[in-house]
């Protein structure tokens, strides 16, 4: 039976296996935690534990680490998530000020994810093409070279230099203008791409030749929102925080490999949780199975965006869903201010 004071050895086993990465004794507990009871005391909790599958013996030492399923009753029941404090919140404010633009602050956010928690931090931004068409300017620059611009809904700004075939007039950029703005405000990115494909649909003939290029330039500006995006930081933490390099192998080809890491953080249930977090075999990808993913979702552009953390499952889970929640907040605070 597993009794409170039972389950209190785990938080102990879970809190000095993080910190040392050493199995844990019973002696030490005893020492260390003020349990105020025997280490055979200790010991039989412990057996409790292990007939529970909560922990387990790496070894024919007497000292224990954690099971996945461990883990998850410590994530699930024990864990304190203990609030950053206010240095570490002010450094995550100072880190990211200074742009509003939603890539660079999933950069920013992202390297400071890495440097809070030492773990390899990654956020993934959705693909954009389901924002809407804000407005399309054409901006000539030269009589042959235009300037052609895409504002989504969002905010964000496409920007291409086109080569015309021949010069165009103040007066035939303005009627092309006003023309691809009453086509493709408000539809879709994907919806406007289709449309700009065939320009002599909703054009005059006699504007068609002057258009096809202007046109081409606002698909490949739609097109480079079509791709969900991921970004990587902390991966050399890894090295500097764990001696057994066969487990962390693994992680580092998931890095390399993005489309793997891509699934694991785009199916990972987050929506009826304020931060998810899967352990070890709880992944679907078997290479994964010392591997723990700590994630949330944000607002953003495109629709929810995630901010998260990778690494081996003897992570400090409490700290690292303290700074993924803060991170997600502050974006999303910022997303929210965006759009005022």
């Amino acid at each position: 039976m597993i009794t409170e004071r039972s389950l209190e050895v785990l938080r102990a086993i879970v809190g000095d296996y993080v910190a040392t990465s050493e199995p844990v004794g019973s002696q030490r507990i005893v020492d260390r935690h003020g349990f105020n009871v025997s280490a055979a005391t200790i010991r039989n909790d412990m057996s409790a534990l292990e007939e529970a599958e909560l922990i387990t013996a790496p070894h024919t030492s007497s000292g224990r680490i954690p099971t996945d399923k461990g883990y998850r009753v410590f994530v699930d029941r024990l864990a304190e998530v203990r609030p950053l404090s206010p240095a570490q919140r002010r450094a995550i404010s100072q880190f990211m000020a200074g742009t509003l633009d939603p890539e660079q602050l999933l950069d920013r956010s992202v390297r400071m994810l890495a440097q809070l928690t030492g773990s390899v931090a990654i956020g993934h931004l959705p693909s954009l093409l389901n924002t809407d068409v804000h407005r399309i300017e054409l901006v000539p620059l030269h009589e042959r070279r235009v300037l052609t611009v895409l504002i989504t809904d969002s905010g964000r700004v496409e920007q291409r230099i086109t080569e015309l075939r021949e010069p165009a007039s103040a007066e035939l950029l303005e009627r092309l203008r006003d023309r691809f703005n009453e086509q493709l405000v408000g539809k879709r990115l994907r919806d406007a791409a289709a449309l700009l494909r065939n320009p002599q649909d909703f054009l005059a003939p006699e504007d068609v030749a002057a258009a096809t290029p202007l046109a081409a330039a606002l698909v490949d500006q739609v097109l480079a929102n079509q791709h969900h995006r991921l970004v990587i930081a902390g991966a050399a933490n890894l090295a500097r925080s764990e001696r057994d390099f066969s487990t962390i192998l693994p992680l580092l080809e998931a890095i390399e490999e993005q489309v793997v890491l891509l699934r694991l953080f785009t199916e990972l249930d987050i929506n009826d949780r304020e931060v998810a977090v899967s352990i070890g075999h709880e992944h679907e990808n078997a290479t994964l199975e010392e591997t723990s993913v700590v994630a949330t979702q944000y607002r953003a552009e495109g629709g929810a965006a995630r901010v998260g953390l990778l690494g081996p499952t003897r992570m400090d889970y409490s700290n690292n869903i303290a700074a993924v929640r803060a991170v997600a907040r502050y974006l999303s605070r910022l997303a929210d201010d965006l759009h005022d």
